[in-house]
């Protein structure tokens, strides 16, 4: 009996628990800055594809890529949420052929990156 009190417990704290959410030291990073960059931008880009250096920033972002792409950012701040959509719509729209590396590298099946496509293709 006390073992299985000690479940209900143990799951009622597990559920109770709020979801962690990604670290938001970044959070104050001007992303519209760093897209109008090419350079930056490039390099962020090269660092998530494994092609160049990465930034302490860049080596944070990479290494929750792919779980946020497919947990469609669950874990992210709001200003991290809004970044996302930034950054991938500007991707989708400007950077064609990096968006396709990076969906190939952290979407092979495909599965997430037409869902962002459809929603931040901009029509022209």
């Amino acid at each position: 009996m006390k073992a299985v009190i000690c479940l209900c417990a143990l799951v009622v704290v597990a559920v109770a628990r709020p979801e962690e959410q990604y670290t938001s030291k970044y959070d104050g990073t001007n992303i519209p800055e760093v897209l109008a960059n090419q350079r930056l931008l490039h390099s962020y880009i090269k660092c998530g594809l494994d092609q160049g250096k990465c930034t302490t920033e860049g080596r944070e972002l990479k290494s929750h890529l792919k779980e946020a792409l497919e947990t469609h950012c669950a874990k992210c701040t709001d200003k991290q949420k809004e970044a996302t959509r930034l950054v991938i719509k500007h991707l989708i729209n400007n950077e064609a052929d990096y968006w396709k590396q990076l969906s190939d590298k952290y979407d092979p099946e495909g599965k997430y990156a037409k869902k962002y496509e459809d929603e931040l293709k901009t029509v022209f």
